[in-house]
């Protein structure tokens, strides 16, 4: 790769972090681009060099975050180990919300304002949550696992995992961490496996 190729690689991801940043604070109509400029470094005039508007920028957003979300289902090596599968999906969400905490305010701010942008990525969501239900239905139906509603499985899941970025600020004084500390990851892993485990009647894998 050439000075410049990497130059305008690392441009592009410092546009990519501001705009998650800004995006995640103020939505689409709150954010100005001068406002992702100055977070990422660079001029509004470079900015606007590397994209199109802000409104592309907000769903291509969105693209990466439906996208990161769906390659987290647990569908693939672990479906006929159902202990497995919930604990590797549990341990993956939540490592992701930690790491990743203004994508998951992202996600939640564009949902909570009634998801006016997310009509071009439905679908791909829709069809990654469906293909989850089948598997968690096929485990119920095989007796693996207790009965569940598969779809409220998952949304109760996301609820739990995500929790710990969407009111970070509440975790934080709750558990007593500071902002220059992180949260115990493993803490909480250990505490929602049991928890959906349990209601699976599984143990831990």
């Amino acid at each position: 790769m050439s000075t410049v190729q990497k130059k305008r690689k690392e441009i592009h991801a410092a546009i990519r972090n501001a705009a998650i940043q800004e995006f995640a604070r103020n939505g689409l109509s709150g954010t100005s681009t001068q406002a992702i400029a100055q977070t990422a470094g660079i001029t509004k005039a470079q900015l606007h060099y590397y994209i199109t508007s802000k409104e592309e920028l907000y769903q291509d957003v969105l693209s990466d975050i439906v996208e990161a979300y769906k390659d987290i289902f647990f569908l693939s090596a672990s479906r006929d180990d159902p202990a497995l599968a919930i604990t590797q999906y549990i341990e993956r969400k939540v490592r992701h919300t930690l790491e990743f905490p203004d994508l998951s305010r992202f996600f939640a701010n564009e949902i909570a304002r009634g998801a006016p942008e997310m009509t071009p990525h439905w679908g791909a969501l829709k069809a990654a949550v469906e293909e989850a239900n089948a598997v968690i239905q096929q485990w119920v139906d095989s007796g693996k696992i207790a009965p569940v509603d598969p779809l409220l499985f998952q949304m109760n899941i996301w609820a739990v995992t995500q929790h710990y970025a969407e009111y970070e600020a509440q975790a934080r004084v709750l558990m007593g961490k500071p902002n220059d500390e992180p949260l115990d990851a493993d803490r909480i892993i250990a505490e929602a496996t049991q928890l959906f485990l349990r209601r699976c009647g599984l143990k831990e894998a």
